[in-house]
């Protein structure tokens, strides 16, 4: 596989930061880490805002502003349509997360959960640390062209800030405890990361039993759409009922960009 180039100065936002910027009305989109950026920075755009529809939509964020010009000319761009993988292969995935107090946001695009030290995935030889999980609906990710109603992308970071995201589609099913957690604390407008007293979430129990994923290399898929993310997607779908999908889309509305062109880019199935 192509080794990426990790995203570095400016393209990154600070998601210990989040809760800072919560407020200011342009909030990261929280796919994006880096330790470099100081707290009291805004989201690689300043005060430009973005969105889902109209003029500051999708189709628009590479005219917006000059950081958001890779949303326009990447080639490595996510997400992708995750159909018609070009191999299959045995790929390594293991995620040993730990549960840890809840600390939730809105930041304005989704909403986002916080997480403690302590939980890791690795893929192949290489180790990120969980910094946060936040969810799309409809998923970002399609399957032939169908897309699953929501999807978590839970976000992660290796010292160097190399990124790893690990993707979780969830389908309508039966009723999900730990997301109920989630569903039950998660701020209905925007509002900066608070500790949700006597609450636990444990990563864990939103994960497929299986951790065989597709696997490629992408972009964060909000501006600035910078490229060098290690990205995994669960080929088993995890279920949550259709009100607790509701519930969830109900603050974030349509927050998927649709998938993008993969330009030539390996799309492995793996094993697990």
């Amino acid at each position: 596989m192509t080794r990426r180039n990790a995203p570095t100065g400016a393209a990154l936002a600070l998601l210990i930061a989040a809760p800072a910027l919560a407020g200011s009305g342009h909030a990261p989109a929280s796919h994006a880490v880096s330790a470099r950026v100081p707290a009291s920075a805004p989201h690689s755009g300043g005060a430009q805002h973005w969105g889902y529809a109209g003029e500051t939509g999708p189709e628009q964020w590479g005219e917006l502003a000059d950081e958001f010009k890779t949303c326009k000319v990447g080639r490595m761009q996510s997400p992708i349509d995750l159909g018609g993988a070009d191999i299959e292969g045995r790929i390594e995935v293991r995620a040993t997360y730990r549960p840890g107090q809840l600390s939730i946001l809105n930041n304005g695009h989704t909403v986002q959960v916080n997480f403690p030290e302590g939980s890791i995935l690795s893929s192949g030889i290489s180790h990120y640390k969980l910094v946060q999980v936040h969810f799309h609906t409809p998923s970002e990710e399609t399957v032939y062209g169908v897309p699953y109603p929501m999807v978590a992308h839970f976000v992660h970071a290796d010292h160097s800030g190399n990124l790893a995201v690990l993707g979780v589609l969830f389908e309508e099913g039966a009723h999900n405890p730990e997301l109920d957690k989630v569903v039950k604390a998660a701020p209905r407008q925007q509002a900066a990361a608070h500790v949700v007293g006597g609450v636990t979430l444990d990563p864990a129990k939103l994960l497929p039993p299986s951790l065989a994923v597709w696997r490629y290399d992408g972009s964060l898929t909000t501006p600035p759409c910078s490229e060098g993310v290690r990205w995994h997607v669960a080929i088993q779908p995890v279920q949550a009922s259709a009100a607790q999908i509701a519930a969830i889309h109900a603050i974030v509305g349509d927050n998927a960009r649709p998938t993008q062109p993969r330009h030539g880019r390996l799309l492995v199935a793996g094993t697990n």
